[in-house]
């Protein structure tokens, strides 16, 4: 059974929590005012009032400081999304509302994620959404693609059943790709993207559960497949003849090849 926390322990986090906070949005103030580069943990410290060794103690690095922004933006959709997926049971509405709470929640930063773009494009920055600094966030974000899926009214083949999910995060994080380039007022382009987009997704979904599209499922698996195996499998695969030859799928019939 979990105690209930002495008046004092439950004080000390609040104060904990509010400090990180006021930390997390002073750093976000100054990678809009001055770039992620030009950020240093001291300024971060002084925006926020606090040591630099405080500031440490609650953020590692700026790397850090920015996981955490990561972190909250996520935490915010998750949020939003919550009576959407409540009440909203159409596939293809629970995922285009989705989607716009994304853009909604995201619109406050949309000139910082332009600033931080140029170092989380960077496949070795750890700030990339396929890092695995990044796996927590983007685990959580897939989960909720899960929801939108399983509590909707669509019928998944159970080929791409499991895979889905993580099709559809990476659908989205197409969306904020272009929408992180939108100038448009009210990032209209990408809120029509949106609106095109989820219908289209819906109806290959739906056909994607024909028997004739059993080749295309299996190979989009096996595309899925490739793309999470780590890359000196991807060497090995190729490393009999040089590197040079293509990894065959011995299990594909003649109408997959």
């Amino acid at each position: 059974m979990t105690s209930t926390p002495e008046p004092e322990t439950a004080t000390r986090t609040t104060k904990g929590e509010r400090t990180k906070a006021r930390i997390l949005d002073a750093s976000l103030e100054l990678f809009m005012d001055l770039g992620f580069e030009k950020t240093t943990m001291r300024k971060v410290a002084e925006r926020a009032d606090v040591s630099v060794g405080n500031a440490y103690y609650y953020f590692e690095s700026k790397e850090h400081l920015v996981q955490g922004f990561y972190g909250r933006s996520d935490e915010d959709h998750h949020v939003a999304c919550a009576p959407i997926l409540a009440t909203e049971t159409s596939f293809k509405r629970r995922l285009e509302k989705v989607l716009e709470a994304k853009l909604d929640t995201s619109e406050p930063y949309h000139h910082f994620s332009g600033l931080l773009f140029k170092t989380a494009a960077d496949p070795a920055s750890p700030l990339n959404p396929f890092s695995a600094e990044s796996q927590p966030v983007r685990d959580h974000s897939v989960a909720l693609m899960r929801e939108v899926v399983e509590g909707s009214d669509i019928k998944v083949h159970k080929d791409l059943a499991d895979d889905l999910p993580d099709l559809l995060w990476l659908y989205m994080m197409g969306v904020i790709l272009f929408w992180i380039h939108d100038t448009s007022t009210g990032r209209a382009r990408t809120r029509r993207l949106v609106a095109h987009t989820t219908g289209l997704v819906t109806q290959l979904i739906r056909l994607s559960g024909l028997p004739l599209m059993g080749p295309l499922r299996r190979r989009a698996k096996r595309l899925l497949v490739d793309l999470r195996a780590a890359p000196d499998e991807e060497i090995v695969a190729g490393a009999s003849d040089g590197g040079n030859s293509r990894a065959v799928d011995t299990t594909s019939g003649p109408d997959e090849r």
